[in-house]
């Protein structure tokens, strides 16, 4: 069994190399890559869309070369499992989710995917085995065009210095970087863990 060039042992290595544990999501996302992969023209580049936030980026960062750092992969968060790779320029690509009807066939899937049972309760072992073994028949595949507007890869632009830190930032982002603006991810408060 292969997940783009990788066997399937060689891929479950690489996940917990990257990701740092043997995720069930980071699986079904190899396989999800290599099914969009296989329905897409060969020796062209592809975007990647990805719309959640959970395991499944990781699956296209170490099997494509789309990565969030590179522009190339962008999470829109629907909170869906699903992803598309398209055409740069055009938009034109197929989008691979998983299908919920598919799921009903497999029990451990079906109840990792939906909480049906907590992580306690889960056999990772047999989920995995389940997983293995569905691959790419709990998938399904459509082909979509993405929106003009998430097309544009977003540059940087000239840099300035900011009056009120003294950090360099982004000019496009007004008279002060955005941190300064307000929206910095940081409090002055000083918080107390509780045991």
């Amino acid at each position: 069994m292969q997940i783009g060039t990788y066997s399937l042992e060689e891929y479950l290595h690489l996940i917990k190399s990257f990701h740092g544990s043997m995720a069930p999501g980071l699986i079904i996302g190899g396989f999800m890559v290599d099914l969009a992969q296989q329905n897409l023209p060969e020796g062209e580049f592809f975007d990647t869309l990805c719309e959640t936030q959970v395991c499944l980026p990781d699956a296209v960062q170490i099997l494509t070369p789309c990565t969030i750092g590179n522009g190339w992969l962008k999470i829109f968060d629907t909170g869906r499992f699903a992803l598309t790779m398209y055409e740069k320029s055009t938009g034109e690509g197929v989008r691979v989710y998983m299908d919920t009807e598919k799921l009903k066939a497999w029990t451990e899937i079906d109840a990792w995917y939906f909480k049906r049972k907590s992580k306690k309760e889960q056999d990772l072992d047999v989920l995995l085995g389940e997983i293995k073994q569905a691959a790419t028949s709990i998938l399904s595949l459509q082909r979509v065009f993405v929106k003009q507007e998430l097309l544009s890869k977003r540059r940087l632009g000239p840099t300035a210095v900011c009056p009120s830190c003294g950090e360099a930032y982004p000019l496009r982002d007004g008279e002060s970087c955005l941190a300064c603006q307000g929206r910095s991810p940081y409090t002055d408060e000083r918080r107390n863990a509780t045991p």
